[in-house]
């Protein structure tokens, strides 16, 4: 039975992990935030630094490293990241947004296509609910 161990350790020794190399795949994910933005309920710029602050990146917060960029173009947010990120997580941090800023019963998140999403107003049935 020892030889048996032994012959098993050594080769689980000799069989290490190929690491792959090469390009490492980039996702590309948009958060639309046209509507709130044009009547003056969201800050584009604040939630810019909201992410920045909040995304995680091997277990921390903030320091995003190179493998996640943040970038907004007047009132879309685009994200670039590395392999590892999901649009749900993305999702995720922009409802906290809402409920930090107190939005969360007018807007909610909608993906439009399959890297981005969207902030629309709940659609208000019957009279006049809303007031402008």
């Amino acid at each position: 039975a020892n030889k048996l161990l032994s012959r098993n350790s050594i080769l689980n020794m000799s069989t290490k992990p190929v690491k792959k190399s090469g390009k490492k795949s980039v996702s590309k994910f948009t958060i639309d935030c046209s509507a709130p933005v044009e009547d003056k309920v969201l800050d584009p710029a604040s939630f810019e630094k909201f992410l920045h602050d909040r995304i995680k990146v091997n277990g921390k917060a903030g320091e995003l490293g190179g493998k996640v960029t943040i970038s907004r173009d007047k009132t879309k947010i685009v994200v670039n990241a590395e392999a590892p990120f999901s649009k749900r997580y993305l999702k995720y941090l922009t409802k906290k947004y809402l409920k930090k800023q107190q939005l969360r019963d007018f807007l909610h998140v909608i993906a439009s296509s399959k890297g981005a999403y969207e902030l629309r107003y709940f659609k208000v049935s019957g009279g006049e609910a809303e007031e402008s």
